[in-house]
């Protein structure tokens, strides 16, 4: 539960009666504000330093899970690119061993090692098409990896405050007040 959001909406709520007068349905506004002013100041302050960190660690969660998304989408472009590039290097020396082989259709023996070579040639642009494949998605792979190492140690961070707070909470026991007179 957050106290410090609560002790806003609280006085929030004060703010907005101050249309219908000094008193509202019996209730001092001022004396209102004033309780909630001390509430306030008597919350201890590693509350208010494990507020400071929540609303931090939040943002520090938004800029990582940003980074991610714009780390991810540049790796699978740099992917796409990758593989692009390696059927267009593909197709090319596909191209050119289909040249080099209507060269050489004249001699059987000069065919028979033109077809042996342009399959050499293809298996190796197949190979090193899926290398290159391999290595873009391995990149991809290891920012990931580095992200989810950023990303665990602010969630170790987050559960570490948490766990300051649920032990340092003590419940507080309402002291009886005296009603004010109107």
């Amino acid at each position: 539960m957050d106290i410090l959001r609560l002790l806003e909406e609280l006085n929030g709520l004060i703010e907005e009666t101050r249309h219908f007068g000094p008193f509202t349905y019996g209730l001092n506004r001022d004396e209102i504000s004033m309780q909630i002013a001390k509430i306030r100041a008597s919350l201890p302050q590693e509350l208010k330093v494990a507020h400071s960190t929540v609303r931090e660690s939040e943002r520090i969660i938004d800029s990582a899970r940003e980074d991610a998304t714009t780390t991810l989408g540049n790796a699978r472009k740099e992917a796409e690119r990758i593989a692009l590039e390696a059927r267009n290097e593909a197709q090319r020396v596909l191209d050119e061993a289909k040249l080099q082989q209507e060269r050489m259709i004249a001699d059987s023996e000069i065919l028979k090692l033109s077809k042996a070579q342009s399959e050499e040639i293809r298996n190796a642009a197949d190979r090193d098409a899926v290398q290159m494949r391999r290595g873009a998605e391995k990149y991809a792979f290891d920012v990931l990896s580095q992200l989810e190492g950023v990303v665990g140690k602010v969630m170790t961070t987050i559960e570490r405050g948490k766990g300051e707070i649920q032990r340092n909470d003590a419940p507080v026991v309402p002291q009886p007040r005296e009603k004010a007179r109107v």
